[in-house]
């Protein structure tokens, strides 16, 4: 079981990125994930940890998509 949770601080950037029309597809898959794990024992999936782990190495995301990406990487239970 992962105990790693999400912040409160990180999950209000997470849902405010799935309200905005302009984020990209990515940034809403990264911030889904991130909201799943707040107040859940949800953990990341290996599908999840593969895109998260690509954005933080490119240099076309942004910082927010990056934060977002962390947090997920951050929630593995790295067992995978």
């Amino acid at each position: 079981m992962n105990k790693k949770q999400s912040s409160d601080g990180l999950s209000k950037i997470a849902s405010e990125t799935l309200k905005n029309a302009n984020a990209s597809d990515i940034s809403k898959s990264l911030a889904g994930s991130v909201l799943s794990q707040s107040h859940t024992n949800n953990q990341t999936s290996g599908n999840m940890e593969s895109v998260a782990s690509k954005v933080l190495q490119s240099n076309k995301y942004s910082e927010l998509t990056k934060s977002l990406a962390a947090s997920v990487l951050s929630q593995s239970n790295g067992k995978k």
